[in-house]
């Protein structure tokens, strides 16, 4: 009987130090989330896309509106808004997109962007 209680304190300090594990695993990975990927960035603003090249002339549209708020929310860490600013340099200059459309995006969006979407922007200013 003794050695059946021995094995069940065992068997339980080995699940607690197994659940106190997968605690911490779980706040370190919340606290160090990577920021928001290129590819992610594109397919966000693929909506916006007609707007920012010229093909719509007047107003970006909701969809795109959606996605640029999503990502002015995601924006609050100085790491996104860094890979924000290299993906939307990188688009901006891959999509020939027309910078002063690019400029009226948040306003007309409703947004206070903090990343401006521009082929010339200095990246490193937001370290």
């Amino acid at each position: 009987m003794i050695r059946k209680k021995v094995h069940c304190v065992k068997k339980m300090r080995g699940l607690s130090a197994l659940a106190f594990g997968l605690v911490i695993l779980t706040l370190i990975s919340a606290c160090h989330s990577e920021a928001i990927t290129c590819p992610e960035v594109t397919l966000t603003l693929l909506p916006c896309r007609p707007f920012l090249v010229g093909t719509r002339p007047d107003f970006p549209g909701f969809s795109c509106c959606l996605g640029v708020q999503r990502l002015n929310g995601e924006a609050s860490m100085t790491n996104t808004r860094k890979a924000l600013c290299q993906c939307f340099k990188k688009a901006a200059s891959g999509f020939h997109v027309d910078v002063d459309k690019a400029k009226q995006l948040p306003q007309l969006c409703n947004v206070n962007n903090p990343v401006p979407i521009d082929p010339n922007v200095d990246c490193n200013k937001f370290q």
